[in-house]
């Protein structure tokens, strides 16, 4: 069984920075692909961004590129979404997903963590 736990979440000035963690258990993970998505209530889940585990390519929606920066450690099986110049539209909870079926911004993916809530004050 894989396991996704996310961690970093907090309250954050706008303008600030906050780094997320992922990280992925399971004897058998192998991962060839993991996505950062957001969920406000009253907003629908969007896809925030992407890497591909072995390439590590990247992937952005337009609304972060420039100001996030997804990474891995392939050795720990971690991702990482760091967030900077934080808008309070930013204001979401985060979750982690490893495995797509198809595109890297679809939400089918084989699994999900639980979130980490990140709050932008204006």
């Amino acid at each position: 069984q894989v396991q996704l736990v996310e961690s970093g979440g907090g309250l954050v000035q706008t303008g600030g920075s906050l780094s997320l963690t992922c990280a992925a258990s399971g004897q058998t993970f192998r991962p060839h692909a993991m996505g950062w998505f957001r969920h406000n209530p009253g907003k629908k889940r969007e896809f925030v961004a992407a890497i591909a585990w072995t390439a590590g390519s990247t992937f952005y929606a337009d609304s972060v590129k420039g100001r996030f920066t997804v990474s891995r450690d392939s050795a720990k099986n971690t991702v990482y979404l760091h967030l900077s110049s934080l808008k309070p539209e930013d204001t979401a909870s985060y979750y982690c997903a490893a495995n797509p079926r198809t595109a890297v911004e679809s939400f089918d993916y084989d699994y999900w963590g639980q979130g980490t809530q990140v709050t932008v004050s204006s």
